[in-house]
């Protein structure tokens, strides 16, 4: 299953390019609505209302970049496949990549071969950036939860 080196290498270069991008949007993006909020003169509440919308758009864009990845990289079969359902359309790897992302794991489909090194990283991905996101929103609404 693992006895081809150069799609193993092939597989975590692309896993450590695909969690390095998701780490800088998600750092940038976190920044921009901090910045965001803190110039808006708008409500409290929609300051918070904008840090939650922000992160579920982050989480979905990180979702995509990991399931446009899987679905790229199944189209080589030496660098292995997703059992089950298959990914027959980009929307199954995106689903694939969200069950994956959220730690959900419904067992549905499954990787095989080197594509488990994604998946398994995208696992830790997905929560380390959902425990970030958890840690930026509360410190957000306790700036403006506040009672002046």
């Amino acid at each position: 299953m693992y006895g081809n080196w150069i799609a193993n290498v092939v597989v975590v270069g692309v896993t450590v390019a695909v969690v390095a991008l998701c780490v800088m949007l998600h750092y940038e993006g976190l920044v921009l609505t901090s910045g965001y909020m803190t110039g808006h003169s708008g409500h409290r509440r929609s300051k918070v209302l904008i840090a939650i919308f922000s992160v579920i758009f982050l989480h979905t864009l990180e979702i995509w970049l990991f399931g446009i990845t899987f679905w790229v990289l199944q189209m080589w079969p030496v660098l292995g496949h997703i059992e089950g359902g298959g990914m027959h359309h980009i929307f199954d790897a995106v689903y694939f990549s969200a069950v994956t992302f959220t730690t959900v794991g419904y067992g549905d489909v499954s990787p095989v071969g080197s594509l488990r090194f994604l998946a398994g990283t995208e696992a830790l991905t997905g929560f380390v950036l959902i425990a970030w996101s958890a840690s930026f929103t509360y410190l957000e609404m306790e700036k403006f939860w506040r009672r002046p």
